[in-house]
């Protein structure tokens, strides 16, 4: 039995889940506070949510974890039910995707941890425990992506497999752009931050010669299933999360990278390594509220085969891999 912890803020962490529990080839049990998904095959541990209190106190724990705030009755049940389902299903290891805070406690229970690392600044304590107590470290990116974490110690960035951009649709061969209209979809994602519809208008407006599709959960316009949207545009415009990155990478579209506000710069950084001119993308470290015509143009004629290296469709399999060969790895014993 594996267990798999996937974090809720946003909807990147359960789509990777999902694509890897459904190869493993091993039972699996999700925890979350999130719903279960329709497409999980497992069986799932809905756990207690432990946000919603500005009034915590000491929540990192003199700066040791990210949030445990004290007395805090979220917290404390939803501690408890992992631990209660680690005494019952006896798992052999957990996926961590992501909490420092649930990678400790598995692995004060004697479960070995596979931890899914994130970009952005992950030098401070908190992280550094994490990293310590995991049996593996796997990343979301490829190893050309250099600079995706900053801070990261080097016994840390030896053992940490990157893996390659993980997408849940398949990589569609790099095509040459169709006739007809040009078209542009952008993503907005599930964690907030975006620009307003307004902004969206007024680039809509600069455009006369572009069709816009806008998804995002704030536009009234969001879809689980953005892929053909995303095959069918000439350009993408997308936030710098994960998932939205390594899909408009297996769709082989090129792309305007706008990156939104995350903790510990998450996907500033990743927004900074896709300025190398191997990626086909243009980034915009803000929303530009003018120019659309000639960005859209400029990054139309960009070649996406560039997108092969980042993401090559396997990612999946290799997290698979990571997995198995972490259940039957048994450590040296020590005295």
């Amino acid at each position: 039995m594996i267990g798999y912890y996937v974090h809720h803020h946003g909807s990147g962490h359960l789509h990777r889940a999902v694509a890897v529990a459904s190869q493993l080839g091993l039972p699996v049990t999700g925890l979350s506070s999130l719903e279960r998904p329709a497409d999980w095959h497992g069986d799932w541990v809905k756990l207690a949510w432990d946000t919603g209190d500005r009034t915590a106190a000491d929540v990192t724990a003199g700066g040791r974890l990210h949030w445990a705030p004290i007395r805090h009755d979220g917290l404390r049940s939803r501690m408890a039910q992992v631990s209660a389902w680690i005494a019952r299903s006896r798992p052999e290891l957990m996926v961590c995707d992501v909490s420092v805070e649930v990678t400790v406690l598995a692995r004060l229970h004697g479960i070995p941890v596979v931890g899914v690392v994130l970009p952005g600044d992950r030098g401070d304590a908190a992280h550094t425990l994490g990293f310590d107590v995991c049996a593996e470290l796997v990343a979301m990116w490829p190893t050309e992506a250099d600079g995706m974490v900053q801070r990261l110690r080097p016994a840390d960035a030896s053992r940490l497999r990157c893996l390659g951009g993980l997408s849940r649709f398949p990589v569609r061969p790099t095509q040459p752009r169709r006739a007809g209209r040009k078209r542009v979809t952008v993503l907005l994602g599930a964690g907030g931050d975006a620009p307003d519809a307004r902004g969206w208008e007024s680039a809509r407006a600069q455009t006369p010669d572009w069709d816009w599709t806008v998804l995002g959960r704030e536009m009234g316009s969001w879809t689980e299933h953005p892929y053909e949207a995303v095959c069918d545009a000439d350009v993408v415009v997308t936030h710098a999360g994960q998932n939205a990155i390594a899909e408009v990478a297996a769709a082989r579209r090129p792309a305007v990278v706008i990156p939104s506000a995350r903790p510990h710069d998450e996907q500033i950084a990743t927004a900074a390594v896709l300025r190398e001119p191997q990626w086909p993308a243009l980034v915009e470290m803000t929303f530009p509220l003018m120019g659309w015509s000639r960005r859209l143009d400029e990054v139309a004629a960009f070649d996406p085969a560039g997108w092969e290296r980042w993401t090559d469709g396997r990612a999946a399999g290799r997290f698979c891999d990571v997995v198995r060969d972490a259940v039957t790895t048994r450590p040296a014993q020590t005295a």
